[in-house]
């Protein structure tokens, strides 16, 4: 049986993101999440790369590769917010010790200190004239049922029928 690639065509990988961070490695970086930017004084505390395997409710394996950043959005001092090649540079410091697959799915988790960890996924980066931006999108949990009903569930609501897999094919 074949595994299932947990990556979501909508993510980010970590090869992309370095190789939009190597053009504009003097820019500050700003990543936003919930709505608002990072605050200047964030910083990277942690990451760390894994390789899981799984099994879902209905037999089928899964595996996947995924990269976990963890940014501490606080103030601190006068900082602005990081370099964009100062970012890279740390992941390529963290890689002299941890095998990282560039195609891997990218997770931040995100914290304030004061709110609970979250999880979010990132979208491509943005270059602007002042900044490189990226939007965290939130992360959320996947189950394949809930899913396949929602995906029925919004095709009978664009056929307008209960009976949406006769009438869409």
């Amino acid at each position: 049986m074949n595994a299932i690639d947990k990556t979501r065509s909508s993510d980010i990988n970590l090869g992309l993101l370095l190789e939009t961070l190597a053009v504009a490695g003097d820019l500050p970086l700003v990543f936003r999440y919930d709505g608002r930017p990072v605050r200047p004084g964030y910083h990277v505390t942690e990451v760390k790369a894994g390789q899981f395997s799984a099994l879902d409710c209905g037999a089928n394996p899964e595996a996947w590769a995924e990269i976990f950043v963890q940014l501490w959005d606080i103030d601190e001092g006068n900082r602005t917010h990081m370099p964009a090649g100062k970012f890279a540079a740390i992941i390529r410091k963290v890689s002299e010790h941890v095998q990282f697959d560039g195609s891997a799915r990218l997770t931040f988790e995100v914290s304030d200190g004061v709110q609970p960890m979250q999880l979010y996924c990132a979208s491509t980066p943005v270059i602007g004239d002042d900044a490189v931006y990226i939007e965290l999108i939130a992360r959320a949990a996947s189950c394949k049922p809930r899913d396949r009903w929602l995906a029925e569930q919004t095709q009978a609501a664009t056929c307008g029928s209960a009976n949406a897999a006769k009438c869409c094919g």
